[in-house]
């Protein structure tokens, strides 16, 4: 069944890059609004959103690819426009940074609560994570260094596709298949805004299916996670309990980071800072995982 998907977006993907590929000065490219979801029976509003930018590196060929998500607390967000917070450096700039240092970024959009409600917006990043394993070795990059991350509800998504693997199985990826996740300040509980679809009051702690907690295990992918000194209330404590969950299941590939001098927003934003630990923390690991699949 996967074969025409991939001929499809494939079409889609060169289409779309033909209109809106767009060099810059230091040699990376950037294609806009590729479409990665196809098919005569999606709805108008997965037409319009499910869509992702790409950022290519200058270098040749092999390197690695990061499928990102935007933060927005499953109810806004994009991405590429949406400030983070307070500050003023958008999702576009920290994707375009991470592509000068030699590392593709796919930066996708996801559909949005209350127009859709759980476990769809999963479903969405799953379907862009399949659409950059089919896609990314036609511009350089290697499928075998895949990567997923994203920051808020981003990190969410990411923790969600890499503790329960049903998502990415459903869209073609095997869980083996990606080298890494890369959280940050995600939401470790069922997400605030998950519950409030519920009809649960959004402090109402819930660690059910939808909570990346629920699926602790011996045995994951590697996860990086990072969070801020001053996240927002108990993120950071989220995050920390989840890590030590993990490595109290005997789980050796996780590993924990709290950034210093950050709030929920300044975490993301810092990432454009070539000397910002926790942008050095992703570096250096997507640069040891790759190699381990070389």
């Amino acid at each position: 069944m996967m074969k025409p998907i991939v001929f499809m977006v494939a079409a889609v993907f060169f289409s779309a890059s033909a209109q809106a590929e767009s060099p810059n000065s230091q040699g990376t490219r950037t294609l806009i609004d590729v479409s990665y979801k196809v098919g005569k029976d999606l709805t108008e509003y997965e037409k319009t959103r499910c869509k992702l930018d790409v950022y290519l590196p200058a270098i040749p060929s092999k390197f690695a690819t990061l499928v990102w998500f935007h933060g927005g607390g499953l109810k806004n967000g994009d991405k590429d426009g949406r400030k983070i917070e307070d500050d003023s450096v958008k999702t576009a700039d920290i994707a375009s940074s991470l592509a000068k240092s030699g590392i593709a970024v796919v930066s996708a959009n996801y559909r949005l609560s209350p127009s859709v409600t759980f476990p769809a917006y999963i479903q969405d990043a799953a379907s862009a994570v399949s659409w950059a394993k089919q896609n990314m070795a036609m511009y350089g990059g290697d499928p075998n260094k895949l990567f997923i991350g994203g920051h808020s509800a981003g990190g969410y998504l990411a923790l969600m596709l890499g503790m329960d693997g049903q998502y990415l199985d459903a869209a073609g990826v095997k869980l083996e298949n990606v080298s890494g996740f890369i959280p940050v300040s995600g939401q470790t509980m069922t997400h605030y805004t998950v519950r409030e679809e519920r009809g649960l009051d959004k402090n109402q702690v819930t660690a059910d299916q939808a909570a990346p907690v629920h699926f602790i295990r011996k045995n994951s992918p590697p996860f990086l996670v990072l969070y801020a000194d001053r996240d927002m209330a108990a993120r950071a404590e989220e995050n920390a309990y989840f890590v030590a969950m993990m490595k109290g299941a005997g789980n050796k590939n996780v590993s924990g980071m709290m950034i210093e001098d950050r709030t929920h927003g300044s975490i993301a934003s810092n990432l454009v800072d070539q000397d910002d630990p926790a942008r050095r923390a992703i570096m250096e690991f997507i640069q040891v995982h790759s190699k381990a699949r070389e």
